[in-house]
């Protein structure tokens, strides 16, 4: 075999998202794409707002000036300042320039932050539900995962959390707004959660650093900004990326900033810088880095995904799925009918034509993701297909 066992390991178990993906594709040749209905993408609906546009169209009319040539590693230092600024005004994060590193999107960013901090076998813990990347990126760089499930309300549960950790925990890994479910975690959890952490620390001196995970920071549907652990626990990690607030998933930008007041923050700058480097990244894309810097104020306007959300609530809820409302993003993560939710999205895709995540593919099996980041053709005829598996489901069972 010529590719690598575990990549062929990996490949086998996959991505849920991604095999619904590979599904659909050969679902929509076959039958024709008016007859599937996908719901299973988290890809952003919406064009990007016309600041974008219009900084590009300023961009490019730009004299040169060497912007398009090798740049330190870390990114245009302007950028980094703006970022920084920006940050200390929104009062999301203390940091500055010398501390803020732009990457190739939060997932670019999360791979160099794991290059930086772990040590082979350190533990990363990951609060359930969760990104489905994210145990690759940790095995990527020789962590070790361990699984800590939420409460049935989504949110984590602080006396597991303390339990979980040990002398080899190295990283906690916060993903608010959350996806799958759409949740946002309070800022007073998250001020108790840094201090189970600082608790931890005093007791057996040994340092857990967060990385928060942050690309729907903006996306909350009843407006504001959701709240970062960073503002409270100095060793944080806040990763961010303009994907959703943009609209622009493909360009592939974002930034790692870390609090000039933690412990050691000036190695983990370089630590971040060196593995951008040599993960091959080199720096994030050097025109997006001018562009976001001119769009830190600017976001989608949530409006049209704040309908589609009433609409799929008042749908969902009149099939009888239970769920918990999402405040944030573009997803709500039912309760599957009759508790397998495999089962459950292999009918939905077999019977129905509906393509939804199983919520094993995100560490909660018994749910599944729907994404509402659809044309409203799909998302009504797929919760109308929906609702007729749930009165399926009830008159079997």
């Amino acid at each position: 075999m010529a590719i690598a066992r575990g990549i062929a390991e990996a490949m086998r178990a996959g991505s849920w998202i991604r095999r619904m993906f590979e599904r659909g594709r050969e679902m929509k040749a076959r039958l024709g794409p008016d007859a599937v209905f996908d719901l299973s993408l988290g890809n952003p609906l919406l064009e990007p707002p016309p600041e974008f546009h219009r900084a590009l169209a300023e961009i490019a009319a730009e004299a040169p000036g060497g912007r398009h040539r090798y740049m330190t590693n870390a990114g245009f230092a302007e950028v980094r300042s703006a970022v920084a600024e920006h940050l200390g005004r929104s009062g999301l994060m203390r940091t500055d320039a010398d501390h803020v590193v732009m990457c190739c999107g939060a997932g670019g960013g999360l791979n160099i932050a794991l290059k930086a901090l772990l040590d082979p076998g350190d533990e990363v813990l990951v609060l359930a539900p969760y990104f489905v990347e994210y145990l690759y990126y940790i095995s990527n760089h020789g962590g070790r995962p361990v699984v800590l499930q939420t409460d049935a309300t989504f949110l984590p549960d602080l006396d597991t959390l303390a339990a979980a950790l040990t002398d080899r925990t190295k990283i906690l890994l916060l993903n608010s707004p959350n996806n799958p479910t759409g949740r946002v975690y309070p800022a007073g959890l998250l001020k108790a959660l840094g201090a189970v952490l600082e608790d931890h620390a005093r007791r057996t001196g040994r340092e857990v650093w967060v990385l928060s995970d942050e690309p729907y920071r903006e996306m909350l549907h009843a407006g504001g900004t959701a709240p970062s652990l960073a503002m409270s626990y100095a060793r944080t990690l806040q990763i961010y990326s303009w994907s959703k607030s943009l609209s622009i998933p493909g360009e592939r930008i974002g930034y790692v900033a870390v609090d000039p007041a933690a412990p050691g923050a000036d190695g983990i700058f370089d630590g971040l810088v060196f593995a951008t480097r040599i993960l091959g990244f080199i720096n994030a894309p050097g025109t997006m880095q001018r562009a976001a810097a001119r769009l830190l104020a600017v976001q989608v306007d949530m409006a049209p995904y704040r309908a589609k959300k009433e609409r799929v609530v008042k749908a969902l809820h009149g099939a009888g799925y239970e769920f918990v409302d999402p405040e944030a993003a573009f997803y709500v993560f039912p309760k599957a009918p009759g508790g397998d939710d495999v089962a459950f999205c292999e009918r939905a895709m077999d019977e129905e034509q509906v393509l939804v995540v199983p919520g094993s593919g995100f560490g909660r099996p018994g749910h599944f993701r729907l994404a509402f980041c659809a044309d409203d053709r799909t998302i009504d005829e797929g919760l109308k297909r929906l609702a007729r598996i749930a009165k399926k489901q009830r008159t079997t069972s």
